[in-house]
């Protein structure tokens, strides 16, 4: 019975996993070089990823579409390359990019609502749905959205 066989690992040089990640060459060394991935090296010095460096950029890329600047993005990576000792440290800074990102993610449905809402008036006024003395403005004040209201 064979004891812990290895597995083949899948090697992909830089232009492949560029285009499998979504980024290009020159990108992917400049995360390299500020610490956020690491790839592996031949025994000649090629450069080359894995499937599990597919899963840590991806992730990496998931953080940054909500909002998690490069800097908080490195403080990230830093914490974790510590340990468990960190994980307090990494809890304070994701609900910090989550309320960050609350913040713009009501701001983008409140800019979701009013385009919608601009789009009906103008349908409105075509359709004679819509007096055409009522200014945009009214329509809004009728429709009480609360998007109006400061927040």
């Amino acid at each position: 019975m064979p004891v812990n066989e290895a597995e083949e690992i899948t090697k992909y040089r830089i232009s492949d996993f560029a285009e499998m990640v979504g980024l290009n060459s020159p990108t992917l060394r400049y995360y390299e070089k500020e610490g956020l991935i690491n790839p592996h090296r031949t025994d000649s010095g090629i450069r080359y990823y894995t499937d599990q460096d597919i899963r840590w950029v991806n992730f990496l890329l998931h953080l940054k579409s909500t909002g998690m600047s490069f800097e908080q993005l490195k403080r990230y990576v830093r914490l974790r390359a510590q340990g468990d000792s960190t994980i307090n440290q990494r809890i304070e800074l994701l609900e910090e990019v989550r309320r960050n990102f609350e913040v713009e993610y009501q701001r983008l449905q409140d800019g979701w609502t009013i385009l919608n809402d601009k789009l009906d008036w103008y349908k409105g006024k075509e359709g004679g749905h819509i007096e055409d003395s009522e200014s945009f403005s009214e329509y809004l004040q009728n429709l009480n959205h609360g998007y109006l209201e400061d927040r």
